[in-house]
């Protein structure tokens, strides 16, 4: 493959080709924005089947369905691919950009993404990382039109359009980020540092009270896992991070092992930081999946990475699964290989997504490059309404947040009456994927701290932390939880939605209800949804008329579902989904992001707990609606789209709430 490093820096030397624009089919003359990785790199193309042929599929695949002809067009000289705000946002599939970087290598050429000053933020670093050149100015985006002639100066990063006679300075890059640049990519970088970082001792060491005052509590984190002490944590300041879990998935653990044999020889490594879960390409019935998943598997056996490092299939969806195996803990510093790695911050950890190649760099010196972002603050105020659960409080917050989202922050929860439980938090957390947050936390509590007491787990590495007394936010705001309903999201953004009771009375149809992913698989997920049902069946909906299926979060999530529920008068959750017509599945991601056999074909339509209803992300085709899973199986037994409510249900707190 071609996709390990950039060719050498030559000073002086232009990068030149015409332009290849993306333009907005529904604004004429307007540039797309909110192109993600998903249609960069559909999922069925996200498949190696060996580490010799890791980016065969990526680079076939790039753009098949937003444009065809896409690799065509680049190899006829359009290199300069022009889009507009938000550029490859989602995913932390580092198959895209390798991908796109590999459709120009084929025929001696070089990419270049022009863009408006937002980008994704994984995309932009695993660009960096890769070589690939992303120049971010939303003027020469603006100004490009067809038929133009580009250039850009590998040595200044400066952008001219020839046809145009304008030149562009770009967004700059950290001064690491830069070194990381003109070294020609992270490997490279890697190969230099390994020798030293194998004998580095690791220490993590929190700051004096006088210092935590003035830092968040990523901040905190950050302080404490600084591997060069003298380096200063502040916002776009790069500096190296020790890890105290660096999780894949089978998905993109190929390019990660690849990452870390070019750096290391593939002959020593930390297991205690190195962590595979096989929960994206496992139950689909495909020998090309098979042969993926084989790779992590004989990866993790060389190294003698065991359980629960290593998630065989069915163990779970890896943002479940390690958290409940007690490898995820308050204060840890967490890069995971998928972009809801950032469900970690629900138990006061750091937890954000990163691409293969920043992993396989972590695998082989135990530290990543991270550069802080800008600190934000969300307070929740006020009383949870009648049900009214995580999944409502964040699309209500993406809702606000509108086109710009969270615009690459890092997000302060703050729970102001200590009333939303772990599942609550998880799925606020792990949605800030969406909001392209560079992480969203909530500071340990005492919620936090029940939760590990629960699961029988009291010895906690680190101290407990809070945000600083004296930290300042970019942007302070209060969400007010009380003015809060059940919500649906509607195509295509998890951000476009609106009041469960307004969409009932639109009476919309699909074709299959789904509950669970990493967002809303939890036990206490699948009980709020029981719940409903066992309500709905005493006023007579006694059966799903549509396709109604269940994706518990992890192997241990499944079991216990089958296990008598109290509050279920001895029912288990498990016989009451299969009481209406509901199956349960494997524990793995599956439709969530268009794999397997109950991935949407072209015109069905779900709704679902899931985290994204982007275009063709459920299925080529489908149509994707969200909902809290109270929201999803109230709609499963009505046919309809509606809350409980509907249902005829009146809420009693002590009956319903799995929160109390």
């Amino acid at each position: 493959m071609q996709t390990e490093a950039a060719p050498p820096d030559r000073r002086g030397s232009l990068v030149r080709g015409k332009v290849l624009i993306f333009w907005d089919p529904k604004v004429p003359g307007k540039k797309l924005d909110a192109i993600d990785t998903d249609q960069i790199t559909p999922a069925d193309d996200c498949v190696s089947e060996s580490l010799d042929r890791l980016d065969e599929r990526w680079r076939i695949g790039a753009f098949r369905y937003l444009m065809p002809d896409f690799r065509e067009r680049v190899h006829r000289g359009e290199t300069f691919v022009i889009a507009g705000e938000r550029f490859g946002i989602g995913s932390s599939r580092e198959m895209s950009p390798a991908g796109l970087k590999a459709v120009a290598e084929e025929v001696g050429l070089e990419l270049v993404i022009v863009c408006g000053d937002g980008v994704g933020d994984i995309f932009r670093r695993n660009a960096l990382n890769l070589g690939l050149h992303v120049v971010q100015s939303r003027d020469a985006s603006e100004d490009a039109q067809e038929g133009d002639v580009m250039t850009f100066d590998r040595a200044s990063r400066r952008l001219t359009n020839e046809t145009r006679g304008k030149t562009y300075e770009p967004v700059p890059l950290t001064p690491k980020e830069e070194e990381i640049r003109r070294s020609g990519g992270i490997i490279a970088i890697g190969r230099r540092e390994f020798p030293e970082s194998i004998a580095r001792e690791i220490r993590v060491e929190w700051a004096d009270g006088k210092t935590a005052r003035k830092l968040s509590t990523s901040e905190q984190i950050v302080w404490a896992h600084r591997v060069d002490r003298d380096a200063e944590v502040r916002p776009g300041l790069t500096l190296r991070v020790w890890c105290d879990l660096l999780p894949a998935s089978d998905g993109t653990a190929p390019f990660a092992i690849h990452t870390f044999n070019q750096i290391t020889g593939g002959g020593t490594i930390f297991p205690r930081q190195a962590a595979i879960a096989n929960d994206h390409f496992v139950f689909s019935g495909r020998n090309a999946d098979d042969k993926q998943t084989s790779i992590g598997r004989e990866f993790a056996q060389l190294h003698g990475i065991e359980r629960p490092y290593y998630a065989t299939p069915g163990d779970g969806i890896f943002h479940f699964y390690f958290p409940e195996q007690g490898l995820v803990v308050p204060g840890a510093f967490i890069p995971g290989a998928d972009s809801h790695s950032r469900a970690y911050g629900a138990y006061g950890a750091i937890g954000m997504g990163v691409g293969s190649t920043q992993l396989g760099f972590g695998w082989s010196t135990g530290y990543i490059y991270f550069t802080p972002a800008k600190r934000r603050r969300v307070v929740f105020a006020g009383r949870l309404h009648p049900w009214v659960s995580g999944k409502d409080v964040v699309l209500a917050l993406l809702r606000r947040w509108g086109k710009s989202q969270a615009q690459g922050m890092s997000v302060e929860f703050v729970d102001a009456e200590r009333q939303l439980p772990i599942p609550y938090r998880n799925t606020v957390a792990n949605m800030m994927a969406e909001a392209e947050a560079q992480n969203g936390i909530f500071a340990p509590d005492e919620v936090t701290l029940d939760w590990y007491r629960r699961k029988g787990i009291r010895d906690l590495p680190y101290p407990p932390i809070a945000p600083g007394e004296e930290a300042t936010y970019e942007i302070d705001e209060t969400l007010d939880l009380s003015e809060l309903v059940p919500y649906i999201a509607k195509p295509f953004a998890p951000g476009n939605a609106f009041p469960a009771d307004e969409v009932a009375q639109e009476r919309v149809g699909f074709d299959k209800a789904l509950i669970g992913s990493c967002t809303n698989g939890g036990y206490d997920d699948l009980l709020e949804a029981a719940l409903v049902i066992r309500a709905g069946r005493e006023k007579g909906y006694e059966k799903a008329p549509r396709t109604f299926v269940v994706f518990p979060g992890s192997g241990g999530v499944k079991r216990d579902i089958e296990n008598p529920e109290p509050r279920l008068g001895g029912e288990s959750i498990a016989s009451m989904f299969r009481s209406v017509g509901g199956q349960i599945r494997e524990s793995w991601c599956g439709p969530c992001f268009g794999q397997g056999p109950d991935a949407l074909k072209k015109g069905e339509v779900a709704i679902t707990s899931f985290n994204r209803n982007w275009q063709n992300r459920m299925g080529v085709g489908g149509l994707g609606y969200l909902a809290s899973p109270a929201v999803v199986a109230a709609s499963a037994l009505l046919g309809y789209m509606a809350g409980p409510a509907e249902l005829g249900i009146t809420w009693d707190p002590e009956r319903f709430d799995v929160s109390v």
